[in-house]
């Protein structure tokens, strides 16, 4: 009787989590709804909408005013996108993602004593994907032309109010700005002054990269002029971006300062249409990019969880946690050591990953009283009818292929700490305890490190979902273009043992976090969604869909909902050393207002627990309510994420 009190108090806690009223309203639109990372890039979406244009020349509007305000990204940066087309009734993909420039090779960055490629400066910079990616959408599947869509973003950049945050990103990072000069020409507006960023209100003006954005108008204009079509207009922006002044600028400017990508670099790179991944949820039809983004990471925890009754387990349940926490663990396994470029050998196995048998036989792996410390990848290879080429691999890296999931360890031999790294008075438990203290701080800025998104849809039935980023402060600007150069680099490995789809090779693009989403329902538009966060992002998606899946929570609710986090994967992003990536098995993120129950359960099932009132980036996402003809928005309450509907 006792047990079943306690179980009922843990569901009834659980429950009343999301039954209070949300922080922020629900968004409601019936002709159309535009949500991104901050109030004026949303205003930048409404203006085009109310001008006549499209979801995708609002989306466009508000990735270009996203960009020129430093909402964690900047035009420098990578675009990845999905797209509802109504016409089709297809989700296309949108891979705008630069490549690694040449010269970029394990050998260089190991010669610089690099476990991975750094984090910030030109070395880090792939070549920038948003400017191509933008026209490539426009002129494919938008109506409107680019100087429309610019122009709020250029007002924008001719000077326009700097909120907080981004003022004071810019101030915190301003040691490290002082290094790049044309960075510095741009963010350090007071030099020599105590505080040498700009203040919260002043008018943050971008020159530079106003003549930038002129003169693709002006490539557009001119053609236009000469009798071109709109869509051959806009291709002539992209090619004075690629291949013309704006370019030789760009390649100048970096090279200055120490880069390595060439006029050819940029010249023969493009952004690439694709057949989205997708999975079958009750029913749901979730898409997701390929494996050049984690995105078929949540398509593979679907596959797993879906062996699993998620909803008599109760939301944020200690089982429920438990269940999810290890589903995301086999997927993340999978996802560090098999994804990577699908246009570069070798393939990887995503038919095999994507495989209902696949996942039947990994949920097997899911331990319900503890947590499974020893997940590790998979064999996917049978399930596409072949043989295993990286056995050996696997071996070597310490992974035993056997049912059990066991492994020796959690890194490659050769990267494990050893006892004279530390005194040797201390304990092993006093060692890792002091490495933790040391480490914590650093590990969740690389496990939480942002961008933003973009959602859009209106009436006629276009929708489009977008996680850009790239080129966040502290960014290095290339020349006088205006333009933050990317650092999405750090995202390759060096060492194939770490994963052998994902070694930094010239042309070739890393393996990003990057990962909208769109799910479809009776073949109608049901969800689109995308978060912020690195690696967390569809750790917070996955959570989110099932919120509203299984849960029955609004857009806004689902949104505001108290996510849990796992660190044990391997990061993507920050660090130079294997040990600032390293996986944390077991250590798990709860919202503050968890129930003691559910802490003390889960502290008996292995877990290591740490708390805060956020545990998800800003979530945006637009439901689609065929029952009333109208649209849901949510934007969740971190961060300044805002939406428009009408």
């Amino acid at each position: 009787m006792r047990s079943l009190c306690i179980f009922l108090l843990i569901v009834i806690a659980s429950a009343a989590a999301f039954t209070q009223p949300t922080q922020k309203p629900p968004l409601h639109g019936k002709h159309w709804m535009a949500i991104t990372g901050k109030p004026l890039a949303a205003t930048a979406g409404s203006i085009i909408f109310q001008r006549g244009g499209n979801a995708v020349d609002a989306a466009c509007a508000m990735l270009a005013a996203t960009c020129t305000m430093w909402d964690v990204l900047s035009w420098g940066g990578e675009t990845q996108a999905l797209i509802y087309n109504p016409k089709t009734k297809k989700v296309i993909g949108l891979n705008a993602l630069g490549i690694a420039p040449t010269g970029a090779t394990a050998a260089f960055f190991k010669g610089k004593g690099y476990d991975f490629p750094p984090e910030y400066g030109p070395l880090a910079a792939t070549t920038p994907g948003t400017p191509g990616g933008l026209c490539y959408m426009l002129a494919e599947y938008g109506t409107m032309s680019l100087k429309e869509v610019l122009a709020p973003a250029m007002q924008l950049a001719a000077g326009y109010p700097i909120e907080a945050q981004t003022a004071n990103s810019m101030e915190r990072g301003k040691a490290r700005i002082k290094e790049w000069p044309y960075s510095k020409a741009v963010f350090l507006t007071h030099p020599g002054e105590k505080r040498e960023a700009p203040e919260a209100g002043e008018i943050f003006v971008q020159r530079d990269l106003l003549a930038t954005l002129q003169k693709m108008v002006d490539a557009e204009q001119a053609a236009l002029q000469q009798k071109k079509s709109r869509k051959e207009a806009i291709m002539a922006a992209y090619d004075r971006f690629y291949k013309g002044d704006i370019a030789k600028e760009f390649v100048r400017g970096s090279k200055e300062q120490g880069g390595l990508i060439t006029l050819e670099d940029l010249a023969k790179w493009k952004p690439l249409w694709e057949e989205p991944l997708q999975t079958n949820y009750k029913g749901i039809d979730v898409y997701k990019l390929q494996q050049w983004t984690q995105g078929p990471l949540l398509l593979q925890s679907l596959n797993i969880l879906e062996q699993f009754d998620l909803k008599k387990m109760g939301y944020n349940s200690a089982q429920y946690i438990n269940t999810l926490y290890q589903a995301l663990s086999l997927a993340f396994a999978d996802r560090d050591f098999y994804y990577g470029d699908p246009y570069k050998a070798p393939e990887e196995p995503i038919k095999g990953l994507l495989s209902k048998a696949y996942a039947q036989e990994r949920a097997k792996l899911i331990n319900p009283g503890k947590n499974n410390a020893q997940i590790g990848p998979g064999d996917p290879y049978p399930y596409e009818g072949k043989t295993n080429p990286y056995v050996g691999l696997l071996q070597q890296r310490g992974f035993i292929m056997d049912t059990s999931g066991g492994r020796r360890h959690f890194v490659p031999a050769h990267d494990v700490r050893t006892g004279s790294t530390w005194p040797s008075t201390l304990s092993p438990d006093d060692m890792a305890a002091r490495q933790e203290a040391a480490d914590d701080s650093a590990y969740q800025d690389r496990l939480w490190r942002g961008t933003t998104s973009v959602e859009a849809a209106d009436e006629q039935g276009w929708v489009v979902s977008i996680t850009p980023s790239g080129g966040w402060l502290p960014a290095c600007i290339a020349g006088h273009t205006g333009v933050g150069m990317s650092q999405r680099m750090q995202s390759f490995v060096l060492d194939s043992t770490l994963n052998p789809f994902n070694v930094v090779h010239p042309g070739q693009r890393p393996r990003v976090t990057l990962t909208p989403s769109l799910a479809l329902k009776d073949g109608k538009p049901f969800l689109s969604f995308a978060v912020q966060g690195g690696d967390t992002q569809d750790q917070n998606l996955l959570q989110c869909f099932l919120n509203m899946v299984e849960f029955g929570m609004t857009a806004q609710e689902a949104a505001e909902a108290a996510n849990i986090n796992s660190n044990q994967l391997w990061l993507s992003l920050g660090g130079t050393k294997i040990a600032d990536r390293q996986p944390k098995p077991g250590h798990l993120l709860l919202h503050d207002k968890t129930p003691e129950a559910v802490r003390t359960a889960l502290k008996q099932m292995g877990y290591t627990l740490t708390f805060d009132d956020r545990t998800s980036g800003p979530i945006n996402l637009i439901f689609f309510d065929w029952k009333h003809g109208s649209f849901w928005g949510g934007s969740s309450n971190h961060g300044e994420d805002y939406g428009i509907g009408w």
